[in-house]
């Protein structure tokens, strides 16, 4: 049986908004646009965003880069990395930060689509299936969503398996984003594979927690309540289904 996920249909891409209206939006959000050249490259990267393909709302997005952001006036060491890119979204959320704090951010997805984007699925989009190999192939829409943001020079994509790659993975992470696999083994092996690498003081954020798990989102919900109960991370926000929480002791 399917379990149901609420989630925000996909945005298809549009013209990118003016950089005063992002920059407006972002005041009101709680973050400064002091109107120099920084700011306004990150307002610029911020409308590709807000455009930009993919399931993440406005003000979750907003939130993501916001939390990126305090992650880079903290100093806290070590490169950024998100499981989950699909078509490059979040990666320009957390891309804008990054860029602006002279960060890295690894963007971590096989391209294939999770389980819920597969055909048959209320999250499928058949415009993305490979005709050659009648498999899903976000990977072209995501370098042409990071090419047009202009942070090719920030963000570094990972293309392959979440565990195969935290088996290798040797670097400490200033700021680790969750939103790869939604079924229940992909999700536990992110968090198994990925949690270890977080620095202490770094970010974690969890997409997807919804507070009733009959919502459908059981396995994110599952990750977020592993963090919050191993005494090794405190929850500092949460805005719709995103959940940031910040390690202040080892373990997973």
């Amino acid at each position: 049986m399917k379990h149901r996920r609420e989630r925000s249909p996909p945005e298809t891409p549009t013209e990118p908004e003016s950089v005063d209206s992002v920059s407006g939006a972002l005041s009101t959000g709680g973050i400064s646009s002091t109107g120099d050249a920084r700011s306004v490259r990150s307002a610029e990267v911020l409308a590709h965003a807000v455009a930009a393909r993919g399931f993440m709302p406005a003000d979750e997005g907003r939130a993501l880069f916001d939390h990126a952001s305090s992650v880079g006036q903290q100093g806290i060491d070590g490169p950024w990395l998100e499981i989950g890119s699909y078509c490059g979204k979040s990666a320009c959320y957390l891309g804008a930060a990054a860029e602006s704090a002279g960060r890295q951010l690894f963007a971590l997805d096989h391209h294939r689509g999770s389980e819920e984007n597969q055909a048959g699925w209320e999250h499928h989009e058949p415009d993305l299936v490979d005709p050659a190999i009648g498999r899903m192939d976000t990977l072209p829409v995501f370098r042409r969503t990071i090419h047009d943001a202009g942070l090719e020079g920030t963000v570094v994509a990972l293309v392959g398996d979440s565990p195969s790659v935290a088996a290798v993975w040797q670097t400490s992470l200033a700021l680790l984003f969750i939103d790869g696999g939604h079924g229940t083994e992909p999700a536990h092996l992110d968090y198994e594979g990925w949690v270890p690498h977080l620095a202490v003081g770094g970010l974690l954020l969890i997409h997807d927690v919804f507070a009733d798990p009959a919502d459908g989102g059981c396995p994110p919900f599952e990750i977020w309540s592993r963090a919050v109960g191993s005494g090794a991370f405190t929850e500092v926000d949460a805005v719709g289904s995103l959940r940031v929480l910040r390690r202040t002791g080892s373990g997973i």
